[in-house]
């Protein structure tokens, strides 16, 4: 049996760390499900009219909709799977979406091995009676995955602008140290010279570390 298909016990989602790439993958992949379970339904239909090359469609389709969802729920070597609450929620809380996509798989593919049969009509239009509400659950799961993707972003910006922060402190005392460097320097005289050379230095590498970081700042309030 399929592993997506068998039962299994919801896990407890654990928070894990993954960046904006990760996630705008996660987006996309849990959009194209919507595609491909319509396309799926549609091409059951024609399949029933006589389409020929609708069977294989709709067998495709349904393979890359079932290895998608297996990739969503349990991830594979790039996806996390289930990772954060609110997705843990919508798949195996009060939603209980895993089980209702399992359930549209196993029917999809009862109706598209009866493609050619008596049972066949039947099957198909059950099946097609789902297509309103597996795309309006399936939405539902993608405004999951965006409405982290966002948080995600906002808290990424916000420990950015608070290390830059950080950073501009130790740079204003950096540049404090190397201008008494530089005034001790002068008082010493002749034997103050190659002291002030490093103290010039010092500020040198502060101004530049002031310009990297009015850049950084503004780059992370885009």
């Amino acid at each position: 049996m399929n592993t997506v298909l068998q039962h299994r016990r919801p896990h407890r989602a654990e928070p894990k760390a993954v960046s904006s790439e990760t996630f705008s993958s996660l987006i996309n992949l849990a959009g194209r499900q919507r595609m491909l379970s319509q396309r799926i339904i549609l091409n059951a239909i024609l399949a029933t009219q006589q389409h020929e090359e609708a069977v294989g469609v709709a067998q495709q389709a349904l393979a890359l909709f079932e290895t998608s969802h297996g990739e969503l729920t349990k991830g594979n070597a790039t996806l996390p799977g289930v990772f954060f609450p609110a997705l843990q929620a919508i798949y195996f809380g009060e939603q209980l979406a895993d089980k209702r996509i399992r359930a549209f798989i196993l029917q999809a593919r009862s109706a598209i091995e009866a493609l050619g049969t008596q049972a066949a009509i039947t099957l198909v239009e059950e099946l097609g009676k789902q297509a309103t509400p597996l795309v309006n659950l399936l939405n539902q799961i993608t405004q999951v995955y965006e409405a982290e993707a966002r948080q995600h972003a906002h808290t990424q910006q916000k420990e950015q602008r608070a290390l830059m922060g950080n950073i501009q402190q130790i740079a204003k005392q950096a540049k404090i140290v190397s201008v008494n460097a530089q005034i001790m320097a002068a008082r010493a005289g002749e034997a103050g010279k190659e002291f002030s050379v490093v103290a010039g230095v010092l500020t040198a590498i502060t101004g530049e570390l002031d310009e990297l970081i009015v850049s950084a700042m503004k780059s992370a309030q885009r």
